[in-house]
């Protein structure tokens, strides 16, 4: 792993325990064993490397959830493993994840961030649920919906989801199941 490699995983792992205002630039480069200056050589801002850091897991995700929904026959197939993908990934990544929850346009925890170049890497993730919408209206397997409108409802409820488990001291067994389940039977034909 390069320097700049651990500079980034521990600033996933830093932001997702402490947020972006409970993070600096000083934390980040002690938990990658590098000095501060390397740090800001890398990404210039602390800003620049929360939106590196919460970019990465974004894209990691999105290759994991394609690579697990290319075989899938029909849209509403495809739906429930992109669900049951995103969820696992989180788990998978406790330790990284949270920081795509600090980062994300739903929240308010970084008002003053760059939420236009945000909103368009979360937004690859609710294009993907309308790719599966759509194509699962033309093969039948999903009731005709207004697709945009859905995969946004969709989205909060994975979002919904996800924040309980990480954010809440709400214990939910099967939380994760029954959303997905929940959200195939609100769509699929």
């Amino acid at each position: 792993m390069t320097k700049k490699d651990k500079i980034l995983l521990a600033a996933q792992e830093i932001f997702a325990r402490c947020g972006y205002a409970g993070t600096t630039m000083k934390m980040v480069a002690e938990q990658a064993g590098v000095a501060s200056g390397l740090v800001f050589h890398y990404y210039d801002s602390k800003e620049n490397l929360f939106m590196a850091a919460g970019s990465e897991v974004i894209d990691t995700m999105i290759a994991d959830l394609r690579e697990k929904t290319a075989g899938c026959v029909t849209g509403c197939d495809a739906l429930g493993e992109f669900i049951k993908g995103y969820l696992e990934f989180t788990l998978e990544n406790k330790t990284t994840f949270p920081t795509m929850i600090r980062c994300s346009p739903f929240s308010d925890d970084n008002p003053d961030l760059d939420r236009e170049r945000i909103g368009a890497k979360f937004r690859r993730l609710i294009d993907m649920i309308e790719e599966f919408l759509n194509r699962g209206i033309e093969d039948g397997s999903i009731a005709e919906i207004p697709v945009t409108q859905t995969a946004f409802l969709i989205y909060a409820s994975i979002v919904g989801a996800v924040r309980t488990r990480f954010l809440t001291p709400y214990d939910v067994p099967g939380l994760y199941d029954e959303t997905r389940r929940f959200i195939l039977r609100s769509v699929c034909a």
